[in-house]
């Protein structure tokens, strides 16, 4: 991709809802969960994601092999079709992280990059709680605990 092409490209954003319809109407898209390993099995995660955490414990550094692991799942997904350009459709908590992680991306080539803006449990409401304003969990979308 060249420098005017990638200038055009821009991380979007989607509701939990849209999201999964956008995973529904073509299945070859993936949802990639970028939260730490203790928040994608503790506090649970979308069904069908794909955990590659941006960040993670013990020393919470930003993960050097991110755009790798995406790049090896996606060739991986795309199997036989190298022609589709599947969708990169990225989760977190609240939806902060996921905005780092996108424009990484998409300045490592990536063009359909989006991020949930609500993220996984939403904001915090007024007595600092979440999950019960709005996120993934919250719109009754399909998600598991281990």
């Amino acid at each position: 991709m060249n420098n005017a092409e990638m200038s055009d490209v821009r991380l979007l954003s989607l509701s939990p809802q849209a999201a999964f319809d956008l995973l529904k109407a073509e299945p070859q898209n993936v949802l990639i969960d970028v939260r730490s390993s203790m928040e994608f099995l503790l506090v649970g995660h979308p069904a069908d994601a794909v955990h590659i955490p941006w960040q993670d414990e013990p020393d919470w550094e930003v993960n050097a092999d991110f755009v790798a692991q995406v790049q090896e799942h996606i060739s991986g997904a795309a199997g036989q079709n190298k022609d589709h350009d599947p969708a990169i459709i990225l989760i977190c908590r609240n939806g902060q992280r996921t905005q780092d992680a996108g424009q990484v991306l998409i300045e490592a080539g990536f063009r359909r990059v989006y991020h949930i803006s609500d993220g996984f449990e939403g904001p915090l409401d007024s007595r600092y709680r979440r999950n019960t304003v709005a996120g993934w969990r919250f719109a009754g979308l399909p998600w598991e605990q281990c």
